[in-house]
């Protein structure tokens, strides 16, 4: 492409502040240059009121006629800009900074006209970040470097064609769930228990992130060096399956309950030699495990009562045709071709897929029903419809909840709403999990 001739026009962005912090400021003095003969672009732009979450846009195709108010920016799209490096995509500081890209890897063959492109650059603050957080969990790893992308088009190599995303990293998604009411439970679906599932209306106070994949056996083995999992065949992005609730806050063969735990503030902190404690320490973000009305919101994501997250039909009990788009259970223990590449499962009959072997959800989360069973933060109670989904801590309670369903269940034990326990100790080859963080959210 032909960048050497074009001239930029400076855009520059702020995110909304919170009233407690300064609103992150980028200058009006944006450039977008190129040395001739190079193929190297750099960007410079000045931050202030930081430190804060840069991210960068580049839009081109500009409708210079003369008159024209609005003169038609198009955005090269997040795949175009996913290459990007310096001080883009991650937390950074006051002052004037500068940012590198080589469109020619990734928007080859694109001649831009003269003044036909410039940059965006964009100011998070850190109580508002983007939607995909994405994070190193390798020994190397250090803490509080998560990169920041607005949209999943803009993960480097794309999120179903990077494997590091399902083995070396953790990509989270942001939920927008604050002071937004909903009904938790369900009224008429199929295969309901009228006291486990009964529906009241739920306000959460905070956003959050969570994991859009089930945590794999690669990201638990790196993190606590061993691998518990009965489904180790082609195990590498299969999610981590056979481990304890108390595994995952309280550390390998330390207690059988909450009770009986030390090093650790139920439900504040995990035990520190547990997968999460040292998940925390290893990158400086308080992960844990979703609270349930965290995990069912995420689930439905936006979509109610009777259907599956991905907008879809509930449409039968034991078979259902839309929810074999959706992911593994007892009678679609088959890869969905038309989803995502390369879903191997154990040469025996049955057992988990490959995490995102199945279409997302619709705020992009895959297998949230079926594939394994979801461990969650709350204490089971029959009864949740006071808490307004506050994390269940009665200390009457002896089990743990799981949602989601598994790859042994049929669709109906899959549902959103469905609502299941197990003991801390359980150890089973349906069982699984993901991650919540805040991150900073409020």
């Amino acid at each position: 492409m032909n960048i050497k001739k074009m001239s930029v026009a400076a855009l520059a962005a702020a995110t909304t502040a919170s009233l407690a912090a300064a609103v992150p400021q980028v200058g009006n003095d944006v450039t977008m240059t190129q040395a001739s003969g190079g193929r190297t672009v750099t960007i410079t732009y000045t931050l202030s009121d930081a430190p804060a979450v840069v991210t960068l846009e580049v839009q081109t195709n500009a409708n210079t006629s003369a008159g024209e108010d609005d003169p038609g920016w198009t955005s090269i799209g997040g795949a175009a800009v996913s290459n990007a490096k310096g001080d883009v995509w991650k937390r950074v500081e006051t002052g004037s900074r500068t940012i590198t890209w080589r469109p020619d890897l990734s928007w080859p063959d694109h001649i831009v006209p003269n003044g036909g492109a410039r940059a965006k650059v964009t100011a998070w603050a850190l109580d508002n970040t983007p939607d995909y957080m994405v994070v190193d969990i390798t020994s190397a790893a250090q803490q509080n470097t998560q990169k920041y992308y607005p949209a999943v088009d803009y993960l480097p190599g794309g999120l179903l064609g990077n494997p590091d995303y399902r083995t070396t990293l953790i990509v989270m998604r942001k939920i927008m769930a604050k002071d937004v009411t909903w009904t938790m439970g369900s009224v008429a679906e199929v295969g309901r228990n009228t006291v486990l599932e009964a529906t009241h209306r739920v306000t959460l106070s905070n956003n959050y992130y969570i994991g859009v994949f089930e945590v794999t056996q690669t990201q638990w083995q790196l993190v606590t060096g061993y691998n518990p999992a009965y489904f180790t065949a082609n195990g590498s992005m299969r999610p981590v399956d056979q481990v304890t609730n108390s595994d995952i806050r309280y550390g390998k063969g330390t207690a059988t309950s909450c009770a009986a735990s030390t090093g650790g503030v139920y439900p504040d902190s995990p035990y520190g030699e547990s997968f999460l404690g040292l998940l925390r320490t290893r990158t400086g973000i308080d992960f844990d495990l979703p609270g349930e009305a965290q995990w069912e919101f995420a689930a439905r994501a936006g979509n109610g009562e009777g259907h599956w997250g991905d907008t879809s039909l509930m449409l039968g009990t034991d078979k259902d045709a839309n929810f074999d788009q959706h992911g593994r259970y007892l009678n679609n223990p088959s890869t969905n071709s038309s989803s995502s590449p390369a879903a191997t499962i154990d040469p025996e009959v049955g057992g988990t897929a490959i995490v995102g072997s199945y279409r997302p959800n619709s705020w992009g989360l895959y297998d949230m029903s079926g594939n394994l069973r979801e461990w969650c933060l709350d204490k089971f109670e029959n009864d949740i419809t006071g808490l307004n989904g506050a994390v269940d801590t009665s200390t009457s309670a002896q089990y743990v909840v799981e949602r989601g369903g598994d790859w042994n269940n049929v669709a109906v034990y899959c549902r959103p709403a469905f609502r299941n326990a197990n003991g801390w100790w359980s150890r089973s080859k349906k069982h699984g999990f993901r991650v919540v963080c805040t991150a900073g959210l409020q």
